[in-house]
């Protein structure tokens, strides 16, 4: 099975596109995830105008975009499908009004956009996260119940999937009919000082490269050659330990999951 080796481009997201694509493809990778936000080289309010030349420019590098990491405004869309980038990638964030409070309010969002996915042809993922976001596979499935499939899509993520304490060989198999991308990444927990004196629950989640992580990639990848995925498989570049630098781990990371 042939997958789109990508990564996600956060820890270089102020590099103009033509630096970018070279460092991307001189990592081994031929597909990327931008991030498009204020903090980012391509910003929301200039997407339309900057992100079909960035986009241009990693292609002439041999790097495909495989999605943005931003928001769901129409000039975000507009932009995406002037670039020819295929997906939105989002969260479902959790406000201080309680989970079911939070999902209805993420759905009319994703409601509300689904008129501009189907104008511009840009799908939407959300991904499950750890904390205060919807943070299963299950309920982002949930979440997307009854929307057009072939505009929402959820983006399966191995670390958080693990932190949830799922099972790849469950969870992957139940999103298999809307998996748009699937991120590869790893983490553990890790114990804390209590700083209030407060009895257990002192842990942290700590991301860490491929080999030491709670998630098993080999299941990962035998899952998704068995489900015939062939779609990106995107590596976040997301370590805690900033001691080494992200891109001698990806290198590591990605021959390890191209030898499974």
């Amino acid at each position: 099975m042939t997958f789109l080796w990508s990564v996600f481009t956060k820890p270089w997201s102020r590099l103009p596109g033509d630096e970018l694509g070279k460092l991307v493809a001189g990592l081994g990778f031929s597909g990327a995830e931008v991030p498009v936000r204020d903090t980012a080289h391509v910003t929301p309010d200039a997407a339309e105008r900057l992100l079909p030349a960035f986009a241009a420019q990693l292609r002439a590098e041999g790097v495909e975009v495989i999605s943005v990491a931003s928001d769901l405004g129409e000039p975000v869309f507009a932009a995406c499908g002037a670039a020819g980038v295929p997906m939105i990638r989002v969260m479902a964030e959790l406000g201080p009004d309680g989970y079911a409070a939070s999902v209805r309010r993420v759905r009319q969002r994703l409601e509300a956009a689904a008129p501009l996915a189907e104008r511009y042809g840009v799908r939407v993922g959300v991904q499950p996260h750890h904390g205060r976001f919807v943070s299963s596979a299950l309920g982002v499935l949930d979440l997307l119940d009854g929307l057009p499939v072939e505009h929402f899509q959820v983006v399966w993520d191995a670390a958080h999937d693990a932190l949830a304490g799922d099972d790849p060989r469950m969870t992957l198999p139940l999103v298999a009919g809307r998996l748009g991308i699937v991120n590869l990444k790893n983490a553990m927990y890790v114990e804390t000082d209590p700083a209030d004196g407060s009895v257990g629950g002192n842990w942290k989640p700590w991301f860490v490269p491929g080999r030491e992580g709670l998630s098993n990639w080999s299941v990962i990848l035998g899952q998704l050659t068995e489900l015939g995925y062939a779609g990106p498989v995107c590596l976040s570049g997301q370590y805690s330990d900033p001691s080494v630098p992200v891109e001698e781990r990806l290198v590591v990371d990605l021959a390890a999951a191209r030898g499974v």
